[in-house]
């Protein structure tokens, strides 16, 4: 190896440590003339930017598996995987308006799978006693599609004292069984339609015989059929078990999610199945889900129903949190709701995290997400004057006001943190962005041979990445000197921390902070304009 002093005075010791790298890489032996042809590792490996706009949503829907994180990527995934809008639910509603807001993704878990929906239904009467019923008619599939289903009781193609011909319709939808009996046998009708319907399921009725329950000939549509009635769900079932894969803890096996939202636990407070306290329970329970994590912000909502004064005491004398990884947005919303024809109020959570994940999109991570249109917003549930937001704002409620002629928008940017280093989302989740970045781009220097070549390569690499970073806007400074440093030398990495098989790096960043406050300060000028003569 070529001492330093030999390579003249501009050299570096990045230099001499990678031309010394490569001197004494294995030369393969060259035998006999040709063109040989061999692939060498670049200096530094390129570090790719984490996904940040993923959230996650925690509720009751109408079907759908039950406390499994469910990937859906638009509206129409998650009405065929979880149904549609539920009396009593605010999940359909929150994933609803986060699609709407520019959300790209999310996960859905489902709890509360007791909740039913009324199944439609009828009875067909008996062909000699039209006041008796022989057989009842059932829907598969429960809720308000069953009352679309409509059957009929024709004549057989063979025709005989018991067999007939039934016809199934719902919309294009249509089965026929033809021949089928109420006696015993493969042609029962009990039998075939159990076997090869997929619209409804048949039920005997009485004990008559089989003659005496052959249904008359028409039509008959099934009734009673309606919306799925919510479920009673307890606190443990929100906050779940990691082992158990239940509930929001269930989500720590999902590494790509950045938000968490829960608007049923504002319903079921609602429908008084939980109290205040269980509230801020469960509230806590995602704020140590989020903090545990490190990589995803709790998106809370606050009681419905508080006027300004009243939602600060919650904030401030009853809930008290304290966290950089928790925000809170006031007042609720009110959307078109289409199950009542009508509209009604809903946590803002979810159109939150849609603003979110527009704003990355659009702006990056690094902008705050504040002074956006809530999309879909047809009005609030309290109009804020600027006297009672100054009273909010310090306490870290991010509240929704409406504009005259610019509509209704975000104006807050807060975490619930008390310390001022962390006061900003956009300062929480730009070091989540770079944190999960660094954390999956340099997976490959573990095991590596901790010299000081790794070092300058480790350098070199999360450098590269944070220029990029600087150049996006997301760092203060004029120059990547005086918007980070990256430190890995042997002041670190001593012979015990080596030792260890620890290789230690201290990053230092210096992010963007929003414009809060904007200050215009006017005063009177005087040109000392003069006559002369």
């Amino acid at each position: 190896m070529r001492p330093l002093s030999e390579w003249g005075p501009n050299a570096t010791l990045g230099t001499f440590l990678t031309a010394n790298h490569q001197e004494e890489l294995p030369m393969p032996n060259y035998l006999s003339p040709g063109v040989y042809v061999e692939e060498v590792e670049a200096g530094s490996r390129p570090i790719e930017g984490v996904g940040t706009a993923t959230a996650a949503f925690v509720g009751l829907a109408e079907k759908g598996p039950v406390n499994s994180p469910t990937l859906v990527t638009n509206w129409s995934q998650f009405a065929q995987s979880f149904g549609g809008f539920i009396e009593g639910s605010y999940l359909a509603h929150s994933v609803y308006g986060y699609f709407l807001n520019g959300g790209g993704s999310a996960y859905v878990v489902r709890v509360g799978a007791d909740g039913h929906a009324p199944t439609a239904q009828a009875e067909l009467p008996s062909a000699k006693d039209k006041s008796l019923a022989g057989y009842r008619v059932l829907a598969l599939e429960g809720g308000q599609p069953g009352n679309d289903i409509q059957v009929e009781i024709a004549e057989a193609s063979q025709p005989s004292e018991d067999a007939f011909r039934l016809i199934i319709t719902r919309g294009k939808d249509r089965e026929e069984y033809d021949n089928v009996t109420t006696k015993k046998g493969k042609n029962n009708v009990v039998t075939a339609v159990k076997a090869a319907s997929k619209l409804i399921q048949l039920e005997e009725i009485g004990t008559a015989g089989a003659l005496e329950k052959v249904p008359a000939p028409g039509k008959v549509t099934l009734q009673g059929g309606g919306g799925t009635k919510p479920a009673r769900v307890t606190p443990d079932e929100y906050v779940g078990n990691a082992a158990d894969r239940t509930g929001f803890a269930g989500l720590e096996a999902v590494d790509t999610v950045t938000m968490l939202c829960v608007p049923d636990l504002m319903a079921a407070y609602q429908r008084g199945a939980i109290d205040a306290d269980q509230v801020k329970a469960v509230q806590l329970a995602m704020i140590a889900h989020c903090e545990l994590m490190g990589d995803r912000v709790a998106i809370l909502d606050a009681p419905p129903g508080l006027n300004a004064q009243q939602v600060r005491e919650w904030r401030v004398d009853k809930a008290g949190y304290d966290s950089k990884y928790a925000t809170l947005y006031w007042p609720w919303v009110k959307v078109f709701d289409p199950l009542a024809g009508q509209a009604n109020f809903l946590p803002p959570s979810g159109h939150m995290a849609g603003i979110w994940a527009r704003n990355d999109d659009t702006r990056g991570v690094h902008k705050a997400p504040a002074n956006e249109v809530v999309r879909g917003a047809i009005s609030l549930e309290l109009q804020v004057t600027k006297s009672e937001h100054d009273l909010l704002n310090p306490q870290g409620i991010n509240v929704i006001r409406a504009f005259p002629g610019r509509g209704i928008r975000v104006w807050g940017a807060r975490t619930l943190s008390s310390d001022p280093a962390w006061r900003y989302i956009n300062v929480r989740r730009l070091f989540n962005y770079i944190e999960g970045s660094i954390l999956g781009g340099t997976q490959w220097v573990v095991f590596e041979p901790n010299d000081m070549a790794l070092w300058e390569r480790v350098k070199r690499t999360i450098n590269a990445f944070l220029v990029r970073v600087w150049r996006d806007g997301a760092l203060f400074g004029s120059s990547p000197q005086e918007a980070f440093y990256v430190k890995c030398d042997g002041e670190l990495n001593t012979a015990e921390t080596i030792d260890a098989g620890q290789l230690v790096v201290e990053i230092g960043v210096a992010p963007v902070k929003p414009a809060e406050f904007v200050v215009f300060k006017i005063a009177q000028f005087s040109g000392g304009a003069s006559l002369t003569e």
